[in-house]
């Protein structure tokens, strides 16, 4: 199942009513935008808690069908209200570094923890290869409009047309690829087994769902209101902010989770739960932003910058490298982890 966090999360939910504390009586806007980060680590794992369990109520291929749709709830949210508040800077970079941070991050965590306890772990090289090519049509998705922009006079109609059929055809291909592991070859994925029992009632996943949801929501609005104070008092750029601190704080289940299914020796799993979401992301979420954007008036094109393109397009050829055996070791993890150093490093600074 995807997201599984361990119950110690739980007790961040105390961040919750210290946000409200620190937004409307307190009023400070770097305690506000750290409560809110560390409130917001909780309920993603509630809302990964209960999509699982919605998944089990639902059978394999709707639970599946969940799972894709609810994956990155908490990234979806969070960077609506981004796109509402015109932080496309931070939406941009948030995407690239949720992409990027669960090739990178998340991966290499789970190939380091599964392979410091197992001297090789084995998973699935086709699973890897459908995600990796998904990926690989995400990154030429980034790149023309970027090369369009950068080589060639555009007018900002021009770059909306193109973002818009770029992100027509990424939602069609996410839609083929649901497809694809859902149905017509659903032998080579990863599915919630036939005899797993939910632990929640199908109301009581619901229930939660809709709470969490909503309490995301709200904490997601404290989160962007005191953004532009944060950045300022703390010196840092939108860029770093978005690729590092917002990525991670949008995809803490997967974190959590796929590296306690690699500890347990099930590779498969903890592959599919990062590779699915990079996915997820590259293919739905970030273009579905871009149809968001203009349903309420604040247009926001395709076009990634160079070096968040460059990021991506690394992370995908040297992850795609690594899998490509169906083997990993604790060595590529540790490689993978120290990439992930390198890019946000280099990223600290750019707009600093």
């Amino acid at each position: 199942m995807q997201g599984m966090p361990r119950p110690s999360v739980y007790w961040l939910l105390v961040f919750v009513p210290v946000s409200l504390v620190f937004e409307f009586v307190l009023k400070q806007p770097v305690a506000i935008f750290a409560t809110s980060c560390v409130a917001i680590l909780p309920l993603a794992a509630l809302l990964g808690r209960a999509t699982d369990e919605l998944a089990i109520h639902s059978g394999p291929r709707v639970g599946g069908l969940l799972n894709a749709t609810f994956g990155n709830i908490t990234e979806l949210i969070i960077s609506i209200l981004l796109v509402a508040a015109g932080e496309f800077t931070v939406v941009k970079a948030s995407l690239i570094g949720s992409i990027v941070g669960n090739l990178f991050l998340v991966l290499g965590a789970s190939i380091l923890a599964g392979g410091l306890r197992f001297r090789e772990q084995e998973f699935s090289v086709r699973s890897a290869g459908v995600h990796s090519s998904s990926l690989l049509l995400a990154v030429a998705a980034l790149l023309m409009p970027a090369i369009f922009v950068n080589t060639t006079p555009s007018t900002p109609s021009q770059r909306l047309v193109i973002s818009a059929v770029v992100a027509v055809v990424l939602i069609l291909l996410y839609g083929a690829a649901l497809l694809f592991t859902l149905v017509t070859h659903v032998h080579l994925f990863r599915a919630p087994a036939s005899d797993e029992q939910a632990d929640w009632s199908f109301r009581r996943a619901i229930l939660v769902l809709l709470l969490a949801a909503i309490v995301v929501g709200v904490e997601s609005e404290f989160l962007v209101g005191s953004l532009e104070a944060t950045v300022h008092a703390l010196g840092l750029s939108k860029v770093f902010v978005g690729l590092v601190i917002v990525a991670i704080i949008g995809n803490a289940a997967e974190h959590a989770s796929a590296v306690f299914f690699a500890i347990r020796n099930k590779m498969d799993v903890a592959m599919e739960i990062s590779f699915g979401s990079s996915t997820q992301i590259a293919l739905f979420v970030a273009p579905l932003l871009v149809f968001v954007s203009l349903a309420i008036g604040r247009p926001m094109d395709f076009v990634f910058s160079g070096l968040e393109v460059v990021a991506v397009a690394l992370a995908t050829i040297i992850v795609a490298a690594i899998v490509v055996d169906g083997r990993s070791n604790w060595l590529e993890g540790a490689q993978l982890l120290g990439a992930y150093v390198i890019i946000a490093t280099t990223f600290f600074f750019v707009g600093a």
